[in-house]
């Protein structure tokens, strides 16, 4: 239908140049790349937002030679623009079909890192409703502050009157009909009012604004939160990754020796129990291979979970786990850096003023506050006799009695005010763990990878030192299986050491409040 679609419109505009806006299009299968190559060629220009998006576009237009036309036409490409938009987005669930009716996988995309928190930024669940949540503080600043501004509003309205004197009257009286009227009201004019004095209100403004800056806070908060999971999901992958990688070179080590025992055997010097054992080895190594590829596969999909991605959409990670030898930090200024620099601090700290100007807005109740309203209308019976009328009027409110509520409302913002500060202190310690934590990690998985790789090594020699003596006859095959296990330990130990390392930075980068200048680059 889409192809059709196009088809139709450039044969009753052949000259023109069609836009085609991907920016809302989350995903992009193999027929529909297909088909956007076909419209590129024949001059329609692709538009498109996103790391996954723009590498596609990119693609096409880099495979593509042959440009046409420079006359923009806005009539038909406005409407070819809502009807594939409309397709693309209003598509049954399912991979896209071909002219054969066969479907079409979804390309397999690479990610690196940083353009994986790009996109968790982008598109993650959290923190879309993070920044839609500071979208709902600033109107209720909006309305708190519309409480001190002037408001005026038309009035119109056409009435009939019947009225009954008597009571009115509260007694007959003769002669005098007993009821005046039906007679005709028109009124036409326009109401104003405002304070001229109200602390409170002031005070509710404040307190509202201050309250929006600390959702402003708690978004970016949730922001370094959101990266933090991506990372760390993103190193948890590499992990998996890495064990896939190690456990297939080791299977490919036990298939080798189990070769050699069997051709051993063969030759008479091995014996049936050595090769036996090889295959046993061989076996468990694969069963390793099995669960570490199951792994592997699951932490991706979460990942891909986090990134907000379309189910269908494959992804490998372009990165590996890498060692990066960096100074480590010292504690103290870390902490002074986390205390200035992590959003929660700062939004507990913006909470604190909005209940201090709740309170002395609570206090202000008492004080008088002053007022004017007004109206200007244009009344008579009817329409065409009407004459000016008006009313001016100033006020002033000022609270005698309300029953202990003023009183109870301070004491309810005082309270609040100190569990504020409770949680200030109770935050300005999980900080100072949570740097410590990171710091100590950090260092203690710099000493693991070193000693990790060394570990590696020393495997290495093992495995080929017993191989060589169980060729040369001297040792049987129990000191390879010992090597071979060990081995598979060392190299366990060196990714573990290596996502612990990284792991451990990106705690730290969260714990100083740095983890978007550090990752979304």
């Amino acid at each position: 239908m889409l192809e059709q679609c196009w088809r139709e419109l450039r044969a009753g505009a052949a000259d023109e140049k069609f836009d085609v806006n991907l920016c809302g299009v989350t995903f992009i299968d193999g027929a529909g790349k297909i088909l956007l190559k076909a419209i590129h060629s024949e001059g329609g220009q692709l538009i498109a937002e996103g790391c996954l998006n723009q590498a596609i576009v990119k693609e096409i237009t880099s495979e593509t030679k042959t440009r046409i036309g420079e006359k923009r036409g806005r009539g038909p490409g406005f409407f070819f623009y809502i009807v594939f938009f409309g397709l693309l987005v209003g598509a049954e669930p399912g991979f896209a079909q071909t002219a054969s009716g066969s479907s079409v996988s979804p390309e397999t995309v690479k990610l690196t890192l940083e353009q994986s928190v790009a996109l968790a930024l982008k598109q993650n669940t959290t923190a879309q409703i993070a920044i839609l949540q500071v979208a709902q503080a600033n109107q209720d600043k909006n309305i708190a502050r519309a409480a001190l501004l002037p408001d005026a509003n038309l009035q119109v309205a056409d009435s009939l009157h019947r009225q009954n004197l008597e009571t009115g009257l509260g007694a007959t009286i003769p002669g005098f009909p007993q009821h005046i009227g039906p007679f005709q009201v028109f009124n036409a004019g326009i109401g104003f009012g405002g304070p001229i004095f109200d602390l409170t209100l002031w005070k509710r403004y404040q307190a509202a604004r201050e309250l929006a800056g600390a959702q402003q806070a708690t978004s970016y908060s949730t922001r370094e939160q959101v990266i933090l999971l991506v990372v760390s999901q993103y190193i948890g992958s590499l992990r998996a990754v890495a064990n896939v990688t190690a456990s297939r070179s080791r299977v490919e080590l036990a298939q080798a020796l189990y070769d050699q025992a069997a051709d051993l055997q063969k030759e008479g010097v091995g014996t049936g129990i050595d090769t036996l054992r090889a295959n046993v080895e061989l076996q468990n190594e694969k069963q390793l291979l099995i669960r570490a590829e199951n792994d592997r596969d699951s932490s991706v999909f979460i990942l891909s979970r986090l990134l907000n991605l379309d189910p269908r959409q494959k992804i490998e990670l372009a990165d590996s786990l890498s060692f990066l030898d960096t100074p480590q930090p010292e504690m103290e200024p870390s902490i002074d850096m986390a205390l200035g620099a992590r959003q929660e601090w700062k939004s507990l700290e913006q909470q604190i003023k909005a209940a201090q100007h709740d309170k002395q807005a609570s206090q202000a109740e008492r004080l008088p506050a002053f007022r004017v309203d007004g109206n200007w209308d244009y009344q008579g019976t009817r329409l065409n006799n009407g004459i000016p009328v008006y009313t001016y009027q100033a006020g002033f409110n000022m609270p005698l009695f309300t029953g202990g509520r003023i009183h109870a409302e301070v004491a309810k913002a005082d309270l609040q005010l100190k569990v504020l500060q409770e949680q200030k202190a109770d935050l300005r310690n999980s900080i100072a763990l949570d740097v410590k934590t990171a710091l100590l990690n950090l260092e203690s998985a710099r000493s693991e990878v070193q000693v990790a790789n060394l570990g590696v090594q020393l495997a290495k020699e093992e495995v080929d030192q017993a191989r060589d003596r169980f060729k040369a006859g001297v040792a049987n095959n129990i000191e390879v299986i010992q090597a071979q296990d060990a081995l598979a330990r060392a190299n366990d130990n060196q990714i573990a050491a290596l996502y612990r390392f990284n792991q451990a930075r990106a705690d730290y980068a969260r714990g100083i409040g740095q983890m978007e200048k550090v990752y979304a680059k």
